[in-house]
């Protein structure tokens, strides 16, 4: 069974790996991770800003690399990719 986990954990081996949040500026988007809290034993990753696949591959790896496990996915009906991060 998973153990809980929390998206400032996920933020902080992000931002430690060198890759920066997004920031909702000027009525866009700043390129960057973003996390989101789906419940206390999984974080959501999404890659806001172009370059989505790649933005999210990288962080895959820097995540799994850190002990996490991560399993890509994408939201109903085509929606917006992103990863599903929990702790063993």
């Amino acid at each position: 069974m998973a153990r809980r986990i929390r998206a400032r954990d996920i933020d902080a081996v992000l931002a430690c790996n060198g890759y920066h949040p997004s920031e909702f500026l000027d009525g866009d988007w700043d390129p960057g991770y973003r996390t989101a809290q789906e419940h206390p034993r999984q974080v959501n990753v999404f890659h806001d800003g172009p370059g989505e696949q790649d933005g999210l591959e990288q962080y895959r790896l820097e995540l799994q690399a850190a002990g996490y496990c991560v399993m890509p996915d994408q939201q109903v009906g085509g929606g917006r990719r992103r990863l599903h991060v929990t702790k063993p």
